[in-house]
Formats: structure tokens, C-alpha cells, sequence
């Protein structure tokens, strides 16, 4: 299966390659990759289950690592996620270091407690459908607890992923079990981060709602001075609710020693 694929900048740039998290799309990205194309080749996916890939189960880790090595590029990459889309980055280090140059990390869902995944879970459970785009917009604040996101920047990443069905009620362009069962797949043991000795870069929203205690001392432990950390007055969604901060954390750790 192939996945929806989007690039920026040059094809001969080195790599990059980014992973949305769920309920999202591989777009998710452009205003970063319009930050970095100038020394990038940035490339993103829909993973499987969300807009314009295949919908089709199995939804398990195995399978999205299986999609995004499949369709990345064969050389060695920086590989960047968001929340669900930085576990299965995190899984590609572990299962195929080489194709892994550095690793960044945005509020990844690694290490999340089984308590916070079925509440996510269930919650996931719900439709989610609009009266109108405006709603939906409005309502995305709610549901992604979004705290100083720009209105102009959701809605104009969303208008092409919230779309109108039949019925005159707009939704999202994802499979609601694909997203239901990622929350499971979140809640597994990651591989150990002895295994991922990998240059990392962690991007951490001051007030997300992902627990992070347990995985910065065990991550930091594992790496020392391979990973640095930088905090941000965001939530969950960096790239919504500090765009300008995330992408100069980012661009300062991809630029350093090249």
C-alpha cells in the first residue's frame, strides 16, 4: 500500500521526513517544511487510516513502521513526529537505525499510562460531525485543548480535512477505529531507549496533557548528551499553538554541526 505523500524543496536536499499524529494529516506540516525547504527535502504522509491513504486495518505499530519505511526515502533521514506520529518515528530509530539520522520528537506519545489511553480511547469513540466548517473549527480548540493556535492557521490546515459529507454535516477525513486502536498502541512498551542511541530532540508543550516525568528521566538516562530538551508555553500541538518557538527549536537542532 502506498501512502497520500506530500514534499518540499529540493528532491537532491537531505531528507526529512514528518508524521502526523491522529485524527491529522501529512499537511500538518507545510508551514515548517516552508521554513526548512530551503535545506531539506521535507517529505510527510497520511498515515494509514487518515485522508488520502488507505483506511484498511491492520492498525497496529508493526504495520504504520511498515507504511512509512516503505515510503520514505532509502537513505538515511531526519525523521520528525507529532504526539502518535513521533511513537512510530521513535519505533522506526528502534527497528531500522540506519535509515535514522536524528530524531525529533514533538509531544511523542511514548510511555503513555494505560488510564490515559482509555480515556482517549473512549473519547475516540465519539463522532465527531459539525453543523458547519465554523463549528468545527471552534469545537477543534475543545478537542485538541488547544490554548493560543491562531484561528487563521487551523482553519486554513483544516480545509481541506474537514469536509462536508452527504447529510450536510462536516467531518474529518479518518477512520474512527483506526484512531481508537492507535490509542491502544500507545500504551504498549516502547523499546528501550538503550537501543535508540540516536541524536533526539524533545519538544515538550508546558501545558500539554501527556504525562512526561517517567520519559524524560528514562530518555535522558539512556542518552545523555544525545538528546536535548526544549519546553514551550504551547499544549499538546506545538506547530498550532507555538509555531514560531517549535520550528526555531527545530531548525536550531537540524542546522548544529552540519
Amino acid at each position: 500500500m502506498s501512502l497520500a505523500r506530500y514534499e518540499w524543496g529540493d528532491a537532491g536536499a537531505p531528507p526529512l521526513v514528518c508524521l502526523h499524529g491522529v485524527t491529522n494529516h501529512g499537511r500538518h506540516f507545510a508551514m515548517l517544511a516552508a521554513t526548512l525547504a530551503g535545506r531539506f527535502h521535507v517529505v510527510a504522509f497520511d498515515l494509514r487510516g487518515h485522508g488520502d491513504s488507505s483506511w484498511e486495518p491492520p492498525w497496529n505499530l508493526e504495520q504504520h513502521v511498515a507504511d512509512v519505511l516503505e515510503a520514505a526515502p532509502r537513505e538515511s533521514a531526519v525523521w520528525l513526529g507529532h504526539s502518535f506520529g513521533g511513537r512510530i518515528a521513535y519505533e522506526v530509530a528502534a527497528a531500522a537505525p540506519e535509515r535514522v539520522e536524528r530524531l525529533v520528537l514533538l509531544d511523542p506519545a511514548i510511555r503513555i499510562p494505560p488510564h490515559v489511553g482509555i480515556v482517549a480511547a473512549e473519547n475516540a469513540r465519539r463522532e465527531r460531525s459539525y453543523a458547519s466548517f465554523a463549528e468545527g473549527i471552534e469545537r477543534r480548540y475543545e478537542e485538541s485543548v488547544l490554548t493560543t493556535a491562531p484561528r487563521d492557521l487551523v482553519q486554513a490546515e483544516l480545509g481541506e480535512h474537514l469536509v462536508e459529507s452527504d447529510d450536510g454535516r462536516w467531518r474529518y477525513r479518518y477512520c474512527q477505529s483506526t484512531v481508537v486502536a492507535a490509542y491502544g498502541e500507545m500504551t504498549r512498551q516502547p523499546p528501550a531507549f538503550e537501543r535508540v542511541r540516536i541524536p533526539t530532540l524533545l519538544v515538550l508543550g508546558e501545558t500539554s496533557y501527556l504525562p512526561y516525568d517517567d520519559l524524560l528521566d528514562a530518555h535522558a538516562a539512556a542518552l545523555g548528551d544525545l538528546l536535548q530538551v526544549v519546553r514551550i508555553e504551547a499544549g499538546h500541538t506545538v506547530l498550532w499553538d507555538a509555531f514560531d518557538d517549535t520550528a526555531d527549536a527545530v531548525e536550531r537542532f537540524l542546522l548544529a554541526e552540519r
